[in-house]
């Protein structure tokens, strides 16, 4: 038998309390919101491991969980709300707060992560980019996380694909969408977080922590964005303005990030080779 798609009709629910049943009725626990704690659970064990590697206490690991927590869904928030939305937003300033009706920008969440870690390294004295070298091996496997979570609500697809293994989402909100097979944007860029994830994390204990500042930071921006920017051509645009751009919001937002990493590639490397000349 040959395979022409997969109908993906999946709920985006584990499970739901009826609305008759007094306090908690119509709460419902969605596989996103899983995956999204997932994300924090692992981050945590994972960077515990290296905190311990490098002498570092479990109180300055909570510090900076709470950090991480805090500005990664405000700017997850922000970003989507400003970069994406920001007429409907800025009119309806209290739709912001409604995170529970979805709506996070991978953008908006890099962007709050960098102010929250610039703030913990001031608090606990280390070199900004010393944090953001470890942090990110994490913030990578999360991201593989969010996108499976996205795949969970049928949501951020792509174009229309004749390949075998392109996705009928059968239960996304639009209905002349939801026909067709699509590419399955979320797996690629899942899967490319994942790869890039396991890169950082055995370049890291190639040489157990001893890594140049930056390097390990400027290879995230790089590769992360890179994947993102090249993805986005077969994606459906978000939202309607970007369906007569060139380049749509997130590709425009993903240049700046890799061309910061491939500046702090090239310093890192400019460091090693002074090292070996002394």
């Amino acid at each position: 038998m040959v395979l022409n798609s997969i109908v993906w009709d999946v709920r985006p629910e584990i499970f739901s309390i009826p609305d008759n049943i007094a306090l908690i009725g119509g709460l419902s626990v969605r596989w996103y919101g899983l995956l999204f704690a997932m994300s924090f659970i692992v981050g945590y064990i994972l960077m515990k491991k290296i905190f311990e590697n490098e002498g570092i206490g479990e109180k300055v690991l909570d510090q900076l969980s709470t950090y991480m927590l805090i500005f990664t869904i405000v700017g997850a928030r922000l970003g989507h709300c400003l970069f994406y939305e920001p007429g409907y937003y800025l009119s309806h300033p209290i739709e912001i707060l409604k995170i529970w009706e979805g709506g996070l920008a991978s953008h908006g969440a890099a962007i709050g992560i960098l102010a929250g870690l610039y703030f913990f390294s001031k608090a606990n004295k280390k070199p900004f980019l010393w944090i953001m070298d470890r942090i990110v091996i994490v913030v990578a496997l999360a991201g593989f996380f969010i996108r499976m979570g996205n795949l969970m609500n049928s949501e951020i697809f792509g174009d229309v694909t004749s390949l075998p293994w392109g996705f009928v989402f059968t239960r996304y909100y639009d209905p002349a969408l939801a026909v067709d097979a699509r590419h399955p944007t979320q797996i690629y860029e899942a899967l490319s977080y994942l790869l890039i994830f396991v890169f950082l994390f055995r370049s890291y204990w190639k040489v157990k922590g001893k890594t140049t500042n930056g390097e390990l930071f400027g290879y995230f921006l790089v590769l992360l964005f890179s994947v993102r920017f090249l993805i986005e051509f077969i994606k459906v645009p978000q939202v309607g303005f970007e369906a007569d751009m060139i380049l749509n919001m997130g590709q425009i937002l993903s240049i700046p990030f890799v061309l910061i990493g491939a500046y702090l590639l090239y310093m890192a490397r400019q460091k090693k080779g002074d090292h070996k000349v002394s």
